[in-house]
């Protein structure tokens, strides 16, 4: 008995390949949003302060939509390969297929793509994730692709990262995720403060914090960089072989880790050597506070006097004697 083209109506569809995670989609929608709302107000900045106000915004929203959402990108490490492949255990047919590995922080994910799609009467579109976050069994979730019947190369990629392969890689990956994903919420959590001091605004530490964001963030690549360079078992696919290099999360960090240094250091720098242009860039013109405290001084309290003849005092701007006579 079978439904829809010749899938059985019993068994689960597969997972198919999707380019985008929606975590990430949800992460980036909210900074989207930030952003929109800081431009609608920007028409209320006034003077050449609008421009920097903008540019602080934009790098602001940048770095913290870029450090959360690392987090959940599955592209640390990629690699494909094409190659002619059996495609089920106990079965001669070979199929032509694009076989790609994606290794993330919290875990791995094979993707299986056919040349063409639809081969062997089967569409060839798979993309299987096995996690090996603190809350995942990477064991469990791989023998539970042994029982749904995956293809053949998914659960031969798959194997080489089971804590009982000979590989040896499980351990290595795990805890190099698990340190480097612990640095970058840290990483999060400086940028944030950063934010608060910049805002109220305390300058000097703002770039400090920014200082230690880029060295969380440099320090997470330094982990996930020790388990990359571990001796690994070779992924043969007859004469083809997969192997993988970094990928656009792992550049996305080193890049935005360089600009957090370069930005800190610029800070502290300007704050000891130029501090009237630094506070420029923030808004805080100097004229600004001597017009708030002249503001404050231009009016003098009015006091009753108990003399024949006494002063009240006005508005400095309009300074005039007054006399009064006792009733």
């Amino acid at each position: 008995m079978t439904l829809w083209n010749g899938s059985f109506p019993f068994y689960p569809g597969i997972s198919a390949c999707f380019p985008f995670d929606t975590t990430q989609a949800v992460i980036i929608s909210i900074f989207l949003s930030l952003l929109a709302t800081f431009i609608i107000i920007l028409p209320g900045i006034r003077g050449r302060g609008r421009l920097f106000w903008f540019l602080r915004v934009v790098m602001g929203l940048f770095v913290g939509a870029v450090v959360l959402t690392i987090q959940f990108t599955r592209d640390w490490e990629t690699g494909w390969v094409t190659t002619n492949t059996s495609y089920k255990s106990f079965s001669h047919a070979l199929v032509n297929v694009n076989v790609g590995l994606h290794i993330g922080l919290a875990g791995v994910n094979v993707t299986l793509v056919g040349n063409p799609v639809n081969q062997v009467n089967e569409t060839i579109n798979y993309n299987e994730h096995f996690a090996w976050s603190f809350d995942a069994d990477y064991d469990h979730s791989y023998s539970e692709g042994l029982k749904r019947g995956l293809p053949s190369p998914i659960l031969y990629v798959a194997e080489k990262f089971t804590t009982q392969s000979p590989c040896g890689v499980h351990r290595q990956y795990r805890i190099s995720g698990h340190y480097a994903s612990l640095t970058l919420w840290m990483a999060f959590c400086t940028w944030f403060v950063s934010v608060l001091l910049f805002s109220m605004p305390i300058l000097l530490y703002g770039g400090y914090m920014l200082l230690l964001t880029a060295a969380l963030m440099l320090f997470s690549l330094l982990f996930f960089f020790t388990a990359r360079n571990a001796p690994k078992c070779p992924i043969q696919f007859g004469p083809a072989s997969l192997k993988t290099d970094y990928g656009g999360s792992f550049w996305l960090t080193l890049s935005t880790g360089l600009l957090c240094l370069l930005l800190g250091l610029g800070i502290i720098i300007l704050n000891s050597m130029q501090p009237e242009k630094l506070k420029l860039v923030f808004n805080l013109d100097k004229r600004q506070g001597e017009e708030e405290e002249g503001w404050d001084r231009s009016y003098l309290a009015a006091e009753p006097s108990s003399s024949a003849q006494d002063m009240l005092m006005v508005p400095l701007g309009k300074l005039c004697e007054v006399t009064t006579t006792r009733l």
